[in-house]
């Protein structure tokens, strides 16, 4: 029976995603996915390409620190069904690397195999189009899959490669990607970005423990569904802040209070944030 399966670049996806729906590409902290949503869609997109063929799974590839803990999103799409999650390496400069090799190895593989007839693609990158064209030539039709404007976004030759080409607009993409709003603490970090100044704030240490309690509690406030969940998920198999959460909150709150935070703080920081999620996860009935 013919069988299809899904590759995921993260990379393209997240930077494409969020230029689709802000009108230019932000950082990966910023941007929320509901990730039962967007595989939801994928099965949809594979259906439509290929109305008779049966679901293999879906392969979904993104970088990890190297030995850092995985993110809140990659373990709640690692313990999905038909999910299978691979994880190349994010260089010091924040690069991924090592995914196209990935998505290449296992592209040709599977369809040296027999395994699939067809395969949908969602990337953009030149380097995997050798994959796609071994692919080819053991006989399975690869679907392309862009994100809008996809022709500005991925390879010309990737985009003549492909047997069909499609592309995700704005409004296809909000069921399951959105733009968290800016908090002042992380607006602050933004334009320190541009400016290359740290923030400080006056006396910022006199009152360090209610200024990081008070920070967190909007943090929290102001985190979707869609990350509370991830979270949940992420406490399944592992413990503590998740590490995209972790970041903004300690430069947050270094931010806020013109330092670092001590041990201690950190230590209360996290608690806090624990403390907190898990009553909004309770209120929700998560």
């Amino acid at each position: 029976m013919d069988r299809i399966a899904i590759f995921v670049d993260a990379g393209y996806f997240f930077a494409q995603g969020s230029t689709a729906l802000t009108g230019s590409k932000k950082p990966r902290t910023l941007i929320a996915l509901d990730a039962p949503m967007a595989i939801e869609a994928l099965k949809s997109f594979a259906k439509e390409k290929a109305p008779d063929c049966k679901l293999l799974r879906i392969y979904w590839y993104d970088g990890a620190v190297a030995g850092a803990r995985p993110t809140s999103d990659q373990a709640t799409l690692a313990s999905l069904d038909d999910v299978k999650l691979r994880l190349g390496f994010i260089n010091n400069s924040g690069q991924q690397k090592g995914v196209d090799s990935l998505i290449v190895t296992d592209l040709v593989e599977i369809a040296r195999l027999k395994s699939i007839s067809d395969a949908v693609l969602l990337s953009g990158d030149e380097d995997v189009r050798i994959g796609v064209q071994i692919a080819q030539n053991y006989g399975v039709r690869v679907h392309l899959l862009g994100i809008a404007p996809a022709r500005g976004s991925q390879s010309h030759q990737l985009l003549q490669e492909a047997d069909t080409t499609s592309e995700w607009d704005a409004k296809a993409l909000e069921s399951f990607l959105s733009f968290r709003a800016l908090l002042p603490a992380q607006s602050q970090e933004v334009k320190s970005a541009q400016t290359g100044k740290v923030p400080t704030t006056p006396n910022g240490g006199a009152h360090g423990e209610n200024e990081i309690e008070k920070l967190v509690q909007l943090f929290v406030e102001n985190l979707t569904t869609a990350d509370l969940t991830s979270i949940k998920s992420y406490w399944v198999s592992e413990r503590g802040v998740p590490a995209e959460f972790d970041k903004q909150l300690l430069r947050q709150c270094s931010d806020k209070l013109g330092r670092r935070l001590e041990g201690t703080e950190m230590k209360d920081m996290r608690k806090c944030f624990k403390t907190m999620v898990e009553a909004r996860l309770q209120t929700a009935s998560l």
